[in-house]
């Protein structure tokens, strides 16, 4: 019983246990060290639409629209990037006050402690290798598209899809590796010929809306065709499409667009006045993000009746049926385009995060070494590359892609609890921004954040807590015993005595 209550009481001492906001930015002993400072506050924006605008621009607003929402779904899109953008704001002010890598890892390790950061590192790195798997598959099934719309037929799909996804992999991992100028400027190049598409779909568009199509903007209420699946159906007892319910419903889903807004956080210790520019890149965009989606769903909208949108394709469908054929590979290159900076955004966030990580102790130390040679993280970045490309091989990610939403609406909440919690405890540091209205508007954050995540399906959430019991063991076997912070702890008390 004895033993049973020492390891209780070090359990919650390491709990206690916080980084001094000092050390969360400078240079410590050991395994710390920092990145060379390149990102200027356009960079970030284009980081942050390299991430947010993905082939989901051209399908979401259609196919909710279809399925949930009707004509309503503006009013979604509305809603959900409201949500984000309460996050983006809680996230503007605590990276304001610690740009570093780490993103919400260190926040959470300044503001909760180091389990907390353990927990919010482990949802971290489930939210973004399972993303850039994921991404990878659905990229291969566009290249694959694109190609048959050309009209060249690939003997073997299945065999040709698994080889793009692998071929996309090693590519963006091999040029995140080779250092983040390469990367960039690639990244400046694909996102100006991706919105360069989006601007196409919607001049193109915008001449074949019809007001009617918009009429009937709320659709009546009925019943779902399946069974309560989302936390929030399984507690009412019941599922419901279109009307206010089917609105907020889509609202959730569509969040899953916006999601890696908080990835341009991870560029902080790589920004010149990183204070400054961090919020302003979160933010903007974010909000520009925000208009362009709502761009594309006033034309998907407007162009074709809600009841008549296919869900296979459907705004490559709406521009077949205005007799428009060739937008379709407009819409095929912005897709294969947008999917590609997804992927290279998604691999160099999960580089700063797993580096951060390793730099404190609580992942192999040798994992946060620089390359003397291209200046980068690049051991880090071929085991992050290494893994995304057996998960997207061998694990069924499809099945498992709304653990991408939970892990990255885990780390929202404690982003926004974080904000209220460093305002009482450490209300002198520097802040380059602040959330205005505070705490009511971090508090809103919370509550919309909860709202996404309570509609997600319930056996999301039993597969995120197995993760989540997996990486406790996980601390308690490595990172509990290899934390650098614990290490100083305990040689500051050897040297008191």
């Amino acid at each position: 019983m004895s033993e049973f209550t020492e390891q209780g009481w070090s359990l919650l001492s390491t709990m206690m246990r916080r980084l001094p906001p000092s050390e969360a930015t400078g240079l410590r002993t050991g395994a710390r060290h920092r990145l060379a400072q390149l990102y200027g506050p356009a960079d970030l924006v284009v980081l942050g639409l390299g991430v947010t605008i993905g082939a989901g621009i051209f399908s979401i607003a259609g196919t909710q629209a279809a399925t949930t929402a009707g004509p309503g779904v503006l009013l979604s899109f509305m809603i959900a990037g409201i949500a984000c953008l309460l996050s983006a704001l809680c996230y503007a002010e605590l990276s304001s006050t610690m740009p570093t890598s780490g993103t919400a890892y260190t926040f959470a390790y300044v503001i909760f402690g180091e389990v907390w950061a353990w927990v919010i590192g482990w949802a971290l790195l489930l939210e973004l290798q399972l993303a850039a798997a994921v991404v990878a598959r659905v990229w291969a099934i566009y290249a694959a598209q694109f190609l048959t719309d050309f009209g060249i037929r690939l003997p073997y799909p299945d065999v040709f899809s698994d080889g793009f996804a692998l071929f996309i992999l090693v590519l963006l991992t091999a040029i995140v590796s080779l250092g983040a100028h390469i990367g960039l400027r690639a990244l400046w190049v694909i996102v100006g010929a991706k919105l360069l598409a989006i601007l196409a779909v919607l001049v193109v568009g915008a001449f074949h809306i019809k007001a009617a199509n918009f009429g009937n903007f709320f659709v009546e209420a009925r019943p779902s065709p399946t069974p309560p699946d989302t936390v929030l159906e399984v507690i009412l007892g019941q599922s419901q499409t279109f009307g206010w319910f089917g609105v907020f419903a889509a609202a959730s889903a569509i969040s899953f667009a916006y999601i890696g807004f908080d990835l341009v956080t991870t560029a902080a210790e790589e920004t010149v006045n990183a204070r400054r520019a961090v919020p302003k890149g979160v933010i903007r965009s974010l909000v520009i993000a925000t208009v362009i989606y709502l761009g594309v769903a006033i034309v998907m909208i407007g162009m074709v009746p809600y009841t008549r949108i296919s869900t296979d394709a459907p705004l490559a469908g709406a521009f077949r049926t205005a007799g428009v054929d060739w937008m379709v590979h407009v819409i095929d290159i912005g897709a294969v385009l947008g999917l590609t900076t997804v992927i290279l955004v998604l691999l160099v966030g999960q580089t700063r995060v797993m580096f951060a990580m390793a730099r404190d102790g609580l992942l192999p130390r040798g994992l946060a070494t620089i390359s003397r040679r291209f200046h980068t993280p690049s051991r880090v970045t071929w085991v992050i590359g290494g893994i995304a490309m057996l998960m997207a091989q061998f694990v069924p990610v499809f099945t498992l892609q709304e653990l991408v939403v939970l892990g990255a609406l885990f780390a929202y909440l404690f982003v926004a609890i974080g904000v209220i919690m460093m305002r009482r405890r450490l209300p002198d540091l520097e802040r380059g921004f602040t959330v205005p209205l505070s705490p009511w508007l971090p508090g809103l954050s919370i509550v919309a954040t909860v709202w996404l995540m309570v509609n997600l399906r319930a056996l999301t959430w039993g597969w995120f807590a197995l993760w989540m019991a997996v990486g406790l063991l996980a601390y308690l076997l490595y990172g509990k015993r290899h934390s650098v912070l614990a290490a100083q702890v305990k040689g500051r008390g050897r040297h008191r005595r």
